[in-house]
């Protein structure tokens, strides 16, 4: 019958599964590391009631030879005493605070698409501009812990996000984006970069601000037909905003599809748009960032996000915050000794 129990205790104890902190819901002092769900209470329920069932026979057979069990109120109490210190030594006690200083990352990231109707070009399936919607994803998905906004432009440029760490809005801003959003159907950088440079200078000039990463990610097709890039790109230069350019299509390019035809110019020729690299170029390297490409071949969507994870190690913040101690220690010291103790204590329930 000890064998039983000590087999009982064991599978009780090993049911429980490793879940997420949670905070106890009695006292504001102390917070868990673990929590009791459906299936360990009704595993506690059946050990109790194993266990009552135990009780209730070891008493049948000393009434039978006519003895009382009073003996058996000791292991009882023992072993519900180990149980329950081992059950809180599981759910991790956490109380005590102290001082830990974290190294914390900032950076505020703009993400400007071309929304011009050369994006609708199929040159990269199944088009440029679903592409780039279906890497905008991923790359939101890879900063969840930076704000990320999100601009559109073509001849003009207007803010479709505001820096957010909601990424579930920034992913349903993504999806909507279509060259129909935009009156005109030309490229101008001169615009976006204008925004963006209102947009970061808005952020302040704090201490706070300063350390924080300033990033516009412009993703185009490269046809530009603005005037003043250089002196913008000086501009936000100057504001430590870099520019990572993104290249969208191919060098030999593709018909941009009107309804159920394709474009054509004055002459009545069809338009073949092609991917320019050049200007992305330029504007990358004057504002020190880097020119990355997304071809019929390659994405370099990946290496862009490598290019501006290596801006982390640049700029920090450091910040102190409160943690409280995992103390499971104590109540599993005190239960071994206990079960100790359990081992060792030999009581007889029946003399015969």
């Amino acid at each position: 019958m000890g064998c039983n129990l000590q087999l009982l205790n064991a599978i009780f104890v090993t049911s429980l599964p490793a879940f997420n902190p949670v905070q106890w819901p009695f006292n504001t002092n102390m917070t868990w590391y673990q929590s009791l769900t459906l299936l360990e209470l009704l595993f506690g329920v059946l050990f109790l009631g194993l266990y009552i069932g135990y009780l209730w026979r070891v008493r049948r057979v000393a009434l039978f030879f006519g003895q009382r069990p009073h003996g058996i109120w000791v292991k009882f109490v023992l072993r519900h005493l180990y149980l329950i210190l081992i059950v809180i030594a599981i759910l991790g006690p956490s109380f005590g605070a102290m001082k830990k200083e974290i190294k914390t990352i900032g950076k505020e990231v703009y993400i400007a698409v071309d929304l011009s109707a050369s994006m609708n070009a199929t040159d990269v399936q199944p088009s440029r501009l679903e592409k780039v919607k279906q890497e905008i994803q991923r790359l939101i998905t890879r900063f969840n812990s930076d704000r990320i906004g999100l601009m559109i432009f073509g001849n003009d440029a207007y803010l479709q996000s505001p820096l957010t760490y909601d990424q579930n809005a920034l992913q349903l801003y993504t999806r909507t984006l279509q060259t129909g959003l935009l009156p005109y159907s030309g490229t101008n950088y001169e615009p976006v970069l204008q925004l963006a440079r209102e947009k970061f200078g808005q952020l302040g000039n704090s201490p706070s601000a300063e350390q924080k990463a300033k990033i516009l990610v412009l993703i185009s097709d490269g046809e530009d037909f603005g005037e003043n890039v250089e002196q913008l790109a000086e501009q936000l230069n100057e504001q430590q905003v870099r520019v990572f350019t993104l290249g969208v299509g191919t060098t030999n390019g593709s018909r941009i599809p009107v309804g159920n035809n394709y474009k054509r110019d004055q002459e009545g020729n069809t338009v073949i748009t092609k991917l320019q690299p050049e200007p992305l170029m330029k504007l990358a390297e004057l504002t020190n960032g880097q020119y990355f490409e997304v071809n019929d071949r390659v994405s370099e969507v990946s290496k862009l996000i490598n290019a501006i994870n290596n801006i982390e190690g640049e700029l920090r913040e450091s910040k102190t915050i409160d943690v409280t101690a995992n103390k499971y220690i104590y109540p599993l010291a005190l239960a071994l000794i206990l079960i100790l103790l359990d081992t060792l204590l030999t009581i007889k329930i029946v003399r015969i």
